[in-house]
């Protein structure tokens, strides 16, 4: 049952949901881990890489309630449960215990890595059955692709 009517075909309805939800997981997902690493990072650059992290969170935490918001928008239901998220993410398990900052960047860069390769696939998905969530999805990955980047360049 859907009450929100959509103004997309139910196959492009699909293939757009799928592609928010999938947005979804892995948004969810990286903030938990960047917050993670956050509570745990030790080192001589804990500082940088701590406030760094928090950036990263907050990135996500905005991100995964716009797109959210947009599986809403077109009628179909976000699903952000611990459960559903744990059994979709593409974001490998973060270290037990104290991380050290190298540790931390190396656990942030993969981490990003996989969701933005994801959110690349998502956009190929999303640009002929609804422009609307591709340009959700490309603002997103412009700035998930920062963060890597800045990861990157801490792991150099």
């Amino acid at each position: 049952m859907s009450v929100v009517k959509s103004p997309l075909s139910d196959a492009d309805r699909k293939t757009v949901g799928e592609a928010l939800q999938g947005a979804l997981v892995d948004l969810v997902d990286l903030s938990l881990v960047a917050k993670q690493v956050h509570w745990n990072v030790v080192g001589p650059r804990f500082r940088s890489v701590h406030l760094q992290l928090d950036e990263v969170v907050d990135t996500a935490r905005l991100h995964s309630d716009t797109v959210a918001e947009r599986a809403s928008a077109i009628g179909v239901t976000p699903d952000g449960r611990a459960a559903t998220v744990a059994a979709s993410s593409a974001i490998g398990t973060v270290p037990d215990g104290w991380v050290k900052d190298i540790d931390a960047v190396r656990v942030l860069v993969d981490a990003l890595g996989a969701v933005v390769s994801r959110m690349r696939e998502r956009i190929d998905a999303t640009g002929d059955p609804d422009p609307v969530t591709q340009d959700v999805l490309i603002a997103l990955t412009a700035d998930l692709e920062k963060h890597a980047w800045m990861f990157q360049a801490e792991s150099a």
